[in-house]
């Protein structure tokens, strides 16, 4: 999926890393969406209404979207993280999610209910970066439209609430396209090793979320390097001597990552419990098995190991 296709960042002028969030995504909506599966729209319509003024409970991608928010919290002039939520209620029945952002002072100003149909295609309208969404089709669909997007699972808290935003991102198929993942899966890891030390000076193409490292580096750099609101990390199963053109490829593009976790096939979850992140972005869903046990975690179908399933 995606294969080389990768989207301008559209963040326009304000230079914003815009975020599209599904409903569920943001909050605990499971009750009401197994009345939506067990008993039809009719009666999931009759729930929402009945209940509008019942708050929700926070989702997965809450505490996630709450520090994004925090970001702004200094500047006097545009925001650095804009979040729009893409949802696929109505506008009738997701007046109960508009009352619970108000409840919890979510600076959430802008919204697109679609009743149904797939919320992805206001990505651009909105100058929308990245997609969080518990919808896996809606996922799919943003992918191969060139934005970055992931499937967002529940996972165990962190443990640590510093009020540092943490994230972890693979790095073939997520930062950086499939092209080297490609030679491993097809010719073997031998032919992996080689063709890497064969192209260590030539930078990898960017994957869907390049844009989005880019954003985060940018509001990284409107503070100091200590104690900066913002630490990412790279978390791949790369080893060396395959580390080198990583490095030089981050380089090339401009942008410092905080950490580099090259761990040659290594479980990743002990290592991001151990970081602490929000979140991990990862192509593979042996890796997302891993992380879930520690961490929130995304799924980002894309690249020749999710074509192969």
């Amino acid at each position: 999926m995606n294969r080389g296709v990768t989207r301008v960042a559209t963040a326009g002028a304000t230079d914003a890393l815009v975020i599209g969030i599904s409903s569920r995504a943001l909050f605990d909506m499971r009750e009401s969406h197994e009345i939506f599966e067990s008993q039809g729209l009719a009666a999931y319509a009759d729930y929402q209404v009945a209940n509008e003024d019942a708050f929700l409970q926070a989702g997965v991608a809450f505490p996630l979207v709450r520090k994004l928010l925090a970001l702004n919290n200094d500047l006097a002039g545009q925001p650095r993280v804009e979040v729009i939520l893409l949802s696929r209620n109505s506008a009738d029945t997701g007046l109960r999610i508009f009352n619970t952002i108000e409840h919890f002072g979510l600076n959430i100003e802008r919204a697109a209910f679609t009743n149904g149909a797939s919320p992805w295609k206001y990505m651009e309208a909105f100058g929308a970066d990245l997609l969080l969404s518990t919808n896996a089709d809606d996922v799919r669909r943003a992918l191969l439209n060139g934005y970055a997007a992931a499937t967002i699972l529940p996972g165990s808290s962190s443990g640590r609430d510093t009020g540092q935003l943490r994230i972890a991102f693979d790095g073939d198929a997520v930062l950086f396209s499939d092209e080297a993942e490609r030679v491993y899966q097809q010719q073997g890891l031998a032919a992996f090793a080689a063709s890497e030390r064969q192209a260590a000076n030539q930078p990898l193409s960017g994957g869907p979320f390049k844009h989005v490292l880019e954003a985060l580096h940018r509001i990284q750099s409107a503070f100091p390097i200590e104690g900066n609101p913002i630490r990412t990390a790279l978390v791949t199963a790369r080893s060396a001597p395959a580390h080198k053109r990583v490095v030089l490829t981050l380089r090339e593009w401009g942008i410092r990552i905080d950490e580099a976790l090259f761990l040659g096939g290594r479980s990743k979850g002990e290592f991001l419990k151990a970081f602490g992140a929000d979140i991990f972005f990862d192509d593979q869903q042996v890796h997302i098995d891993s992380a879930q046990a520690h961490v929130a975690s995304a799924h980002v179908p894309n690249g020749i190991v999710n074509e192969l399933k």
